[in-house]
């Protein structure tokens, strides 16, 4: 007698670590795993043959740029984390950011996206689908006017960060959903910073979800992956499909299985690692408000965080970023090369703790008066809080920045 299954209700009944860790085996295996398929190939029958020149491609093991069956596990355990309709992996962040932007946008069309993205996606709107015909106007998203304001008939698109790259701003995102639809336009969230454990963007009412997996939902700094999830309703039921085989594999963006079986098995920790980076970050913010030679932290569970009390209606906890801000460039440099357990490196989410200065690491190709725009100054530095002791992350960085008073 086989054993019981449970049902999709019940799934979405399990509370967040549960179904992170949840798995169901495949009846060929009863592996308590998930296995991880390498292949780049694989054998037609005349069935899938059928299947393929019909259309009918779901779950179809053709060739590994348009899907495997290790990348649809991990897309499968992603819509579940997400509490999503739809889920598609990519091969890193920005190649989801990429792929959902050309599934959706041709020449005329116009976008309204928040000054604070990752640089990247700015200078993507910015200055490259310019070069497509389409046009962007960049807005504080925290003011739900301004964004009212910026709309136009051919707008087809708003994006923003749940927590913004890298002062932590945060949108209220039921209102901007409500905003966009009201007018038949799509709401894309970035979650990065946040991830599927700290905030669901789907669930205050954003269309798509976008999330560089190779973070926080990885967590361990070895693997490059990205996901896209969505709901149904201004996204078609069949966009799952039309993004997979008209703009992912056409586009080249598919995640390697190598990376997706990482990717997912750091997914299972998600979490349980995100409630101890969050209490770390909350501790850390809190000591670098005493500094004196702090001049402001950002950190959206402090009640000077300019949108702290939209962080509490749609944060159980406030992430694990942080960003403080120091006299100059000059100063940051000299107090991350003095960090000794803390690493001083270009990328974020891993359960080590790591800094940068954005102005001149992340931001560097981003003109001056644009990063002025998004509060970016030179002695800005951003924190991703680690797992470590947090005793010892905090004495670390007050060893750092009293050795260079």
């Amino acid at each position: 007698m086989k054993r019981p299954k449970f049902s999709a209700e019940e799934l979405s009944r399990l509370g967040p670590a549960s179904r992170a860790v949840f798995y169901e085996p495949e009846e060929h295996s009863q592996s308590t795993s998930y296995p991880l398929y390498l292949s780049s190939n694989f054998e037609y029958d005349r069935e899938i043959y059928q299947r393929v020149i019909d259309g009918e491609r779901h779950d179809v093991n053709i060739y590994s740029r348009c899907g495997n069956p290790t990348e649809y596990r991990f897309e499968e355990h992603m819509a579940r984390l997400e509490n999503a309709d739809g889920c598609i992996a990519t091969s890193s962040g920005m190649a989801a950011i990429s792929t959902v932007l050309f599934s959706l946008l041709k020449a005329g069309d116009h976008v309204v996206s928040d000054w604070t993205t990752y640089s990247s996606t700015h200078e993507g709107f910015d200055h490259r689908w310019t070069e497509f015909g389409v046009q962007t106007t960049f807005v504080d998203s925290a003011d739900v006017d301004q964004v009212k304001k910026a709309l136009k008939p051919n707008t087809k698109i708003l994006y923003v960060e749940t927590i913004a790259n890298p002062i932590m701003k945060v949108p209220d995102l039921r209102a901007l959903a409500t905003l966009a639809h009201q007018r038949g336009i799509i709401l894309v969230c970035d979650n990065t910073f946040a991830s599927p454990s700290v905030c669901r963007p789907l669930d205050f009412g954003a269309d798509i979800v976008v999330e560089s997996a190779t973070k926080f939902i990885s967590g361990h700094g070895d693997a490059l992956g990205g996901v896209i999830a969505w709901k149904t309703g201004l996204v078609k039921k069949d966009y799952g499909y039309d993004l997979r085989w008209n703009s992912l594999t056409k586009l080249g963006g598919a995640i390697s299985p190598f990376n997706a079986w990482l990717i997912l098995r750091g997914a299972q920790t998600l979490p349980l690692r995100m409630e101890r980076h969050c209490q770390n970050a909350a501790k850390l913010a809190t000591f670098m408000e005493t500094r004196h030679d702090i001049r402001r932290v950002w950190y959206p569970g402090l009640s000077s965080h300019p949108q702290h009390g939209i962080c509490r209606t749609q944060m159980p906890s406030f992430g694990a970023m942080l960003a403080v801000e120091t006299e100059s460039e000059s100063r940051g440099v000299e107090v991350l090369n003095a960090l000794r357990l803390c690493s001083f490196a270009g990328s974020l989410g891993s359960v080590r703790t790591t800094c940068q200065v954005p102005s001149t690491m992340a931001f560097l190709d981003v003109p001056r008066e644009q990063k002025a725009m998004m509060n970016i100054r030179d002695g800005l530095i951003r924190i991703s809080v680690g797992i470590e002791d947090i005793d010892d992350i905090i004495d670390d960085f007050a060893r750092a920045l009293d050795a260079n008073p």
